[in-house]
């Protein structure tokens, strides 16, 4: 690109300059997750007084989502694609909108003209030599969806890693640069319960050599991590990178030698995590990078072989249909990639799903609850419907449900609850008809 220097010069702007640009009406388009650029969505929030009926539309707010605040009503209105800690209560409250929607999917709802956007708000790296900043730890929907906006822009920031693959932004894309040096945000290491380490051990010992993984958001990658010494060439394809995995690189056991797409590569469509790992990520030839809609496809998921799926879930009833982004009616997140993966791993070669919970949970009452029910609460979201689920994992096992019938589902399910419940189990699925009184009690 010729004279791409001279270009980015004049339009380097301060970041309250560059938002002015956003109109009443307009809709605006977020950088997900870790790579919020937070200077622009403050200066764009501080405006709401000027503004009437603009959309801001992500998934996950690790920010501070000044424009889900109560005063912003009317001023602003958020379009969720997946529930965060920031939007959960907005949503809740119906001054924040929820659209379901897999991660592969997401990409086209911009591309196709499904959301129209009129501004996209993006975190970039420093333009390299030739003239392209780098999306660097979140590639996903942002891309797309820049590509697909009037106006694209972008915090320029020193400490988002240009990382390889498909993640970057030609200059003369971007309408205003807006130079911050500020810290991306960084998710802390979840402390790992013993119930955690027991499913992770449970999981690693189904791990062959030569696996593709993919991990979800939580305790149970690390929790993992540790039982997997000894394990050979694995491989990563997935939606979410994370430190844990950069750990089993580092020690050896992941090599994606045998991967059959992106060999030798780690393929990720975002990061969440520590300093250390965006620096790891900056210009590493390891890393590809690639949209939600490449990452989270099932039949690009399913052309490796012995793909290995660990996500978790909030609950399962015992006709074995999970919920994974609801308590009762309340959105609690969203179903993220959790189905394109399942589906990918089903038709992977040797492929195996995991979905994980911990077999009960304290309500704010402090009463212990069974994350194993007899049906769904009224309301909950099925977020991994019963045809598609594979190996369920808690604490006190591990049962593999493909090809079993609804009350060997029920029974192998009772087998993994906490042992205080099992009973009140058991006489729920007689009530049922999904118990054959093969194990326990008349």
């Amino acid at each position: 690109m010729k004279d791409w220097r001279e270009y980015y010069k004049s339009r380097i702007c301060t970041a309250e300059e560059a938002v002015k640009c956003i109109k009443s009406g307009d809709s605006v388009v977020v950088g997900h997750a870790c790579s919020e650029p937070q200077t622009l969505t403050r200066a764009m929030s501080e405006r709401y007084q000027e503004l009437e009926n603009v959309k801001v539309v992500h998934r996950v707010g690790q920010g501070r989502s000044l424009y889900v605040q109560p005063k912003m009503e009317g001023h602003f209105r958020h379009i969720s694609l997946f529930g965060g800690p920031s939007t959960r209560q907005a949503i809740a409250e119906g001054r924040a909108d929820f659209i379901p929607r897999n991660i592969s999917e997401i990409p086209e709802l911009f591309t196709e003209g499904h959301i129209p956007l009129d501004v996209a708000l993006v975190t970039v790296s420093p333009p390299d030599e030739h003239g392209f900043c780098s999306l660097g730890i979140s590639i996903d929907y942002t891309l797309k969806a820049a590509k697909s906006a009037k106006t694209i822009i972008a915090q320029v920031n020193n400490h988002m890693p240009r990382t390889h693959g498909d993640s970057f932004l030609r200059v003369d894309e971007i309408a205003y640069f807006v130079p911050v040096d500020e810290p991306l945000i960084e998710i802390p290491r979840p402390e790992i319960t013993e119930a955690e380490i027991a499913i992770g051990a449970y999981i690693a010992d189904l791990i062959e050599d030569g696996s593709t993984l993919q991990l979800g958001i939580g305790a149970i990658p690390d929790a993992i991590l540790s039982s997997l010494k000894g394990k050979r060439d694995l491989g990563i394809h997935t939606e979410m990178f994370v430190d844990s995995m950069m750990k089993l690189f580092e020690r050896g056991i992941v090599t994606g030698r045998y991967k059959n797409i992106d060999r030798c590569k780690i393929t990720f469509t975002f990061a969440l995590g520590s300093q250390r790992l965006y620096d790891f990520m900056r210009d590493n030839p390891l890393m590809a990078s690639h949209c939600g809609r490449y990452t989270n496809n099932a039949k690009i998921i399913a052309l490796n072989d012995q793909f290995i799926s660990i996500n978790n879930t909030l609950m399962i009833d015992l006709y074995s249909q999970a919920c994974s982004e609801s308590a009762g009616t309340r959105q609690i997140s969203g179903t993220g990639g959790q189905v394109d993966f399942v589906n990918g791993a089903w038709f992977s070669k040797g492929g195996k799903s995991f979905l994980c919970l911990s077999s009960t949970f304290q309500d704010r009452e402090g009463k212990i609850n069974s994350r194993i029910v007899p049906t769904l609460p009224p309301g909950s979201i099925v977020t991994t419907p019963r045809t598609a689920i594979d190996y369920i994992v808690t604490e006190y096992g591990m049962v593999q449900l493909k090809g079993k019938s609804t009350w060997e589902r029920a029974e192998a399910l009772i087998g993994i609850a906490d042992p205080r419940f099992q009973d009140d189990l058991v006489r729920q699925a007689q009530e049922m008809n999904i118990w054959r009184r093969t194990q326990r009690i008349e």
